[in-house]
């Protein structure tokens, strides 16, 4: 048995293992690396002994090792050498649920991780096909009865709950059956040098880190069917706190960055820097605080959109809430370059994003809050998206006139996505219920002329523009600011 003694360096917030730890090398447990043979209890004496002795590290030398559930214990790094695949099992009755249904579960323990170079790949689209054949024969049964098994019953890759220090860092994570890995009610949590590529099944987020504390995610690349990094709040007793993003490459069948849409609690002291989307069907980055959330001190800064649905939604709603009242405030997204295509932006890939149904020109960036809870403090600086333009009239017409704004309903209660109201009636920015917001140095270009202005003003107050330009072919007369029921608007 391999005991090398190592030492570990603190990573910003504080380290994640004991100063002084050993190596045990998998093989000694009698765990064979053939791709077949199921060592789920082997593995798992070896995690807890490890555990028993103090901490340290598991390692897994080159080979393909197969698994189901297994729990991590305080002072226990997984450690994943490059050549080592560590597969799910495809039986789903070999998974187990401690909140949540996981390949690698951790609650309620300490200086915990996974590391090196290798592949964890739990083959989810195999064990979501077994699932349901377990439904059809009627062993399992389907709350939803759609051929689509709850996402709580399909296992995801990682679920870390109620747990601190945790290291997440070199390794591959792919084809989840539910979303990828989720990290709630953890602090200290650093996920770094991480590839996500999950377009195996539904619900398959690159990453969800709900009401977590202190908490870094950098250097990263997320490939996932559902939005690619997502902050959630479950608890209104918890939010996200103090987190960076930073320095990934994402990729999604919905989002790119989202805050939601699970908002009870709130997300305060965000930090969104140099980040790359593409490819995405959604918002490149959005906020949806629709459950009771405070979200403030948010700042993006830095991110590059390209072929994205949406670039930029934030909404306030009111779906559950129960009787906390939403607040989004202090926002500032800076250094943008974005553009939005005229087709679907993630055509081709396995997990598409619904089609939406009909009416719908091309939708615009939206800052939109409630008739009687405004979104507040916003600013957008130093950005720039290209649309494709071509908004037609005959094909959906919702005009930027008093008729046509009133008719946008509020849809409080809806599931919150830039596409919800099907037409918005411009073709850069909507904006409606808001107060003090300010564009500064903002460039939006139509490719194709536009039959709506670029900015739509509906109930807002206190709005600036300094050095915002407009291009649109054949538009040079053509008003590109409306306002309604709208005070304090000024252009510098």
């Amino acid at each position: 048995m391999i005991r090398t003694t190592f030492f570990f360096l603190t990573f910003g917030l504080l380290c994640v293992m004991p100063l002084w730890a050993e190596d045990y090398d998998i093989s000694e447990f009698g765990v064979k690396a053939d791709g077949v043979t199921v060592h789920t209890k082997a593995i798992q004496r070896a995690i807890d002994l490890i555990h028993e002795r103090g901490g340290g590290r598991l390692v897994f030398p080159a080979g393909r090792y197969v698994s189901g559930s297994l729990h991590l214990k305080s002072g226990v790094i997984l450690h994943l050498e490059s050549g080592s695949v560590l597969l799910g099992s495809v039986n789903p009755f070999d998974y187990d649920r401690i909140i949540y249904t996981a390949l690698i579960i951790g609650y309620q323990q300490d200086h915990i991780g996974i590391t090196g170079g290798g592949l964890i790949d739990c083959r989810g689209r195999e064990v979501a096909y077994n699932l349901v054949d377990l439904i059809h024969r009627g062993i399992v049964s389907d709350r939803l009865g759609l051929d689509r098994p709850s996402e709580s019953i399909r296992p995801m890759i990682i679920s870390i709950h109620s747990c601190t220090n945790i290291l997440i860092e070199d390794i591959s994570l792919a084809n989840s059956a539910s979303w990828v890995q989720t990290y709630e009610q953890c602090k200290n949590l650093k996920v770094n040098k991480i590839n996500v590529h999950s377009n195996a099944y539904w619900n398959n987020d690159g990453i969800d880190i709900v009401d977590c504390e202190n908490v870094t995610v950098t250097n990263s690349f997320f490939d996932a069917a559902d939005d690619a990094i997502c902050l959630k709040s479950h608890d209104p007793k918890y939010m996200c706190k103090n987190v960076l993003v930073r320095n990934n490459v994402a990729r999604s069948g919905a989002s790119g960055i989202k805050f939601g849409t699970a908002s009870r609690g709130g997300f305060v002291d965000i930090k969104i820097f140099n980040n790359k989307v593409y490819d995405t069907y959604r918002s490149a980055f959005t906020i949806g605080a629709v459950d009771g959330a405070t979200v403030e001190n948010v700042v993006v800064d830095t991110l590059l959109a390209i072929h994205t649905g949406n670039v930029i939604y934030l909404r306030i709603g009111d779906r559950n809430s129960q009787g906390k009242r939403a607040s989004l405030r202090n926002v500032t997204i800076s250094n943008v370059y974005a553009e939005v295509p005229a087709r679907k932006p993630d055509e081709g890939y396995d997990y598409e994003g619904p089609i939406e149904k009909l009416p719908s020109n091309i939708a615009p960036s939206s800052i939109i809050g409630l008739s009687d809870n405004f979104i507040t403090d916003i600013k957008l600086k130093n950005v720039t998206i290209v649309y494709p333009g071509g908004g037609d009239s005959f094909y959906a017409k919702r005009e930027a006139t008093p008729e046509g704004l009133a008719s946008i309903p509020e849809m409080a209660r809806y599931y919150p996505e830039f596409s919800q109201f099907k037409e918005l009636p411009a073709w850069a920015f909507f904006m409606r219920h808001v107060k003090n917001i300010e564009f500064d140095n903002v460039k939006v270009t139509a490719e194709k002329p536009d039959y709506r202005p670029a900015f739509v003003l509906d109930n807002a107050h206190g709005i600036i523009f300094n050095g915002v330009t407009f291009t649109e072919p054949n538009a040079e007369k053509k008003e590109q600011l409306y306002a309604h029921r709208s005070t304090g608007v000024t252009i510098q």
